[in-house]
């Protein structure tokens, strides 16, 4: 059987019909504590039950702002409940005329503004370079969008998010500057989380759901909080149905222990064993234990 599969998303995630086995526990890292506790459960499928845990990003009731998110204890959390794939699903703007809000892309690329976060598990005593020039798993990402293609959801296979750091919207200069740079979306939440989950070795894949068209366009200046919540509402239950159909498939995918993301620190340490520091040694045992 597969491992757990980690959602990183909005609490109207958890009401999955047919979720089973349902408890929320508590987790500390190396890190510090995650943005919740973690709700674990399983979804019978016809191929088996799917292990799922949800992690709300923000905490629940949305407590936290994207610049004090913990981000590395999150991803460190769901590593160790044996977490291997992670779907995450962020709330954007749309920086396309054809991303309309209510479309979905499964994104591919990222360009990272953030400016305030702590970006790496590794530093000084151990560093390491991990490649991410694919910055999402492409096998996740397929059968994420074939999820989508079923649910007859309006969406879109591949396309780059821009992350600001936030938590203000962006300015119409800054907007237009992220088109110039043919940015597809642009949201505050999945930089560092994919770099992080890189260093974990966990597969990863982002489902931008678009709920704005940020404030280039002419009929939509003025980005609201109340226009987002009510898009994002009506976005949930495709979320939900998209969370249900991609975890089948992921938990029986056969594939999954060969893929690369799984051995992404196999030349990534640079420090030489000698003078590598024993406890930076000791605190990335937790998420990089195998190949310490």
């Amino acid at each position: 059987m597969n491992g757990v599969i980690g959602i990183i998303g909005g609490s109207g995630l958890y009401d999955l019909p047919g979720l089973q086995d349902t408890g929320w526990v508590s987790v500390d890292t190396p890190w510090g504590a995650p943005s919740d506790q973690i709700l674990m459960g399983r979804l019978p499928t016809p191929g088996g039950d799917a292990r799922l845990a949800f992690l709300p990003r923000h905490g629940r009731g949305h407590r936290l702002p994207p610049s004090d998110l913990n981000y590395r204890a999150n991803i460190a959390a769901l590593k160790s409940l044996g977490v291997t794939d992670v779907l995450s699903l962020s709330a954007v703007g749309g920086l396309r005329a054809d991303l309309a809000p209510g479309s979905f892309v499964v994104v591919d690329q990222f360009i990272d503004r953030s400016f305030a976060r702590e970006k790496s598990f590794f530093g000084s005593g151990l560093v390491a370079h991990v490649s991410m020039a694919q910055p999402v798993c492409a096998r996740l990402g397929t059968h994420v969008h074939e999820a989508l293609l079923a649910l007859g959801v309006p969406s879109t296979r591949g396309g780059t998010y821009l992350v600001m750091e936030g938590p203000q919207f962006s300015t119409l200069a800054e907007s237009r500057l992220y088109r110039s740079w043919n940015c597809d979306v642009i949201g505050m939440t999945n930089m560092p989380e994919a770099k992080l989950a890189r260093e974990a070795e966990l597969c990863y894949a982002t489902v931008a759901m678009v709920t704005d068209f940020d404030c280039w366009h002419p009929q939509h200046e003025d980005v609201t909080v109340e226009a987002i919540v009510q898009v994002l509402l009506s976005n949930a239950d495709q979320a939900r149905a998209l969370v249900a159909r991609a975890a089948q498939a992921i938990s029986g995918d056969g594939h999954a222990p060969a893929c690369a993301c799984r051995r992404a620190l196999d030349h990534a340490l640079i420090t030489a064993p000698a003078a590598r520091d024993p406890a930076m040694v000791e605190k990335l045992r937790f998420i990089a234990g195998r190949v310490l």
